[in-house]
């Protein structure tokens, strides 16, 4: 069936006979005023084209005679159809069409060779390098019309379908978008949840997350890395949901016994923001692991991590930190990156049983434990970044 230019009567006295039973498709802006670029180094045959064209309503054309200007002024023009002759001085046709489908922009305009030649080999090479329809010299009227008006509906129908696509494409990054911020929105307030536990403004959560993005920054790592980790670093110390009040927020010297149960909340929190079996769960309630199984609940690479960071950042790098006992880099690096950002943090700030240290004396503090508590490239990464390090210190300072 052959298809029918926009807006095109069924009365049409230039169509072939079977265009009658065409469908004319609807669209916002007619097809009549589609751009038609025209190339022939014949002027007359240029002139021919579009009075016939224009006969049939269409008004918007773009003619040249030189070939050596015709691709770039199809990339300037970027019309909806290109009538190109074959046969021209100094650059062919197909040169022309070859260069118009390696264009990214103008690969899939509809490209109508004209030629005069009824050689076999030169109309499939033509049609190898993209051409989508032949016009034999001269032009008869009762096939351009028609010819014309198909690639056009096909084009129209290209640019509709790219239209969705784009708007596809927005719509999906914009929910994505949507999903990302209630997912950071809803860690942030798991963190938060266990962080008011023994702090009342929540900071040290948003704080250590900050920190911990520095030194990822620091040490170079992967840009999707460095925002991971300022994300699941402040689910260090979800495991604290499953430690008594009487311990957190005790002003005093923590007892053996009080430490002890202090010293689960690595496994608690690993617990907490790991995905386990019910059989497991049976299994480990009773042994210091809450934290970190919270995070694992769902396949999320940040909650993986998280569980890592929970359970690992009261590893030393001496091997002598707990639960697990890692030593060097045994103990994952989001385990000894945060590591660094939590201990300054709770140097930095006022504690029940503390008050703040100067930077300086937090700095002098960690270089003492430099290469024991620290893995020294991870500390040097941190105090390199002191500037960005104050304006943390300033933006999240703890309500007085």
């Amino acid at each position: 069936m052959t298809l029918m230019p926009f807006g095109e009567s069924t009365e049409n006295t230039h169509a072939e006979p079977c265009s009658t039973q065409s469908i004319t498709p609807k669209f916002d802006v007619p097809a009549r005023d589609a751009k038609i670029v025209v190339i022939d180094d014949e002027p007359v045959n240029i002139k021919v084209v579009s009075r016939l064209l224009r006969i049939e309503g269409y008004t918007h054309f773009v003619t040249t005679s030189n070939a050596t200007e015709a691709y770039q002024l199809v990339k300037d023009e970027r019309p909806d159809l290109v009538l190109l002759d074959l046969m021209m001085p100094h650059v062919s046709g197909l040169e022309i069409l070859r260069q118009i489908r390696q264009d990214e922009q103008l690969a899939h305009t509809p490209t109508i060779i004209l030629t005069a030649t009824t050689d076999r080999e030169t109309r499939v090479e033509a049609l190898r390098t993209g051409a989508n329809d032949f016009l034999n010299k001269p032009i008869d009227a009762s096939e351009l019309i028609p010819r014309v008006g198909n690639l056009l509906v096909l084009k129209r129908h290209q640019d509709r379908l790219e239209d969705y696509s784009r708007e596809l494409e927005l719509a999906v990054r914009e929910r994505t978008a949507q999903l990302e911020a209630s997912r950071r929105d809803i860690l942030h307030c798991l963190a938060r949840a266990a962080e008011f536990r023994d702090d009342d403004t929540g900071y040290h959560v948003l704080r250590v997350g900050r920190y911990a993005r520095i030194i990822a920054e620091g040490l170079g790592l992967d840009p999707n890395y460095v925002t991971e980790i300022e994300q699941a670093a402040q689910l260090h110390d979800v495991g604290k949901i499953g430690i008594s009040d009487d311990v957190l927020k005790k002003p005093g010297k923590l007892t053996e016994e009080e430490f002890a149960l202090m010293q689960k909340h690595p496994n608690l929190g690993k617990r907490v923001l790991q995905r386990i079996s019910p059989q497991v769960e049976t299994a480990l309630r009773d042994h210091a692991s809450i934290g970190a199984n919270v995070l694992g609940a769902a396949h999320s690479p940040i909650l993986e991590m998280a569980a890592r960071i929970a359970l690992t950042h009261h590893e030393w790098w001496n091997g002598s930190g707990y639960p697990l006992g890692l030593k060097g880099e045994d103990i994952p690096l989001e385990g000894r990156i945060t590591a660094v950002a939590d201990v300054f943090d709770a140097l930095s700030t006022r504690r029940c049983y503390k008050n703040a240290f100067p930077i300086e004396k937090c700095f002098e503090i960690m270089t003492d434990e430099k290469g024991s508590h620290f893995d020294p490239m991870v500390l040097d990464a941190f105090f390199a970044k002191r500037k960005e390090i104050v304006e943390i210190q300033m933006k999240y300072a703890d309500d007085e």
